[in-house]
């Protein structure tokens, strides 16, 4: 595929910040405000990563890479991975945990995780064809 090119964001642009909240409404059905300071934050921040997927010219996809250390190792995880409704099916969910993976294994990471409802029942066969293995454990939250 052709016109096909991910960029880790940096610098913001406008563009960048309406289409990242596009693909947030894709993401979840709880509604998501990700306000441009919020954005800003995200792309200055030295151990958070915003991935862009580009396909002629337009964000397609997209995913965040947040890397830490622990007393265990350096830890890394992929937070919200979303492709744009109108191109899916064309691999460019798989291009970007790629991206992922490769960009983790250039900074050293020890470990990659990351957390996928079981009802997305392709978004699972994918993270299992790319080598993660899912893991026996319990995942807690709160909302603070």
């Amino acid at each position: 595929m052709d016109n096909l090119s991910i960029i880790c964001a940096t610098t913001f642009e406008s563009s960048h910040y309406e289409a990242v909240n596009q693909l947030l409404s894709q993401l979840t059905s709880r509604s998501i405000v990700f306000a441009e300071d919020d954005y800003r934050q995200l792309i200055e921040a030295p151990h958070s990563h915003l991935f862009l997927l580009f396909h002629g010219g337009s964000i397609v996809g997209m995913l965040t890479v947040g890397i830490y250390l622990s007393p265990t190792g350096s830890k890394a995880w992929i937070e919200d991975v979303v492709v744009d409704e109108a191109s899916r099916g064309l691999g460019l969910g798989r291009m970007l945990v790629a991206h992922a993976i490769d960009f983790c294994r250039q900074q050293q990471v020890d470990t990659l995780m990351l957390t996928s409802n079981p009802k997305r029942i392709a978004a699972n066969a994918l993270y299992r064809s790319l080598g993660f293995e899912q893991k026996e454990t319990n995942v807690y939250r709160m909302v603070l």
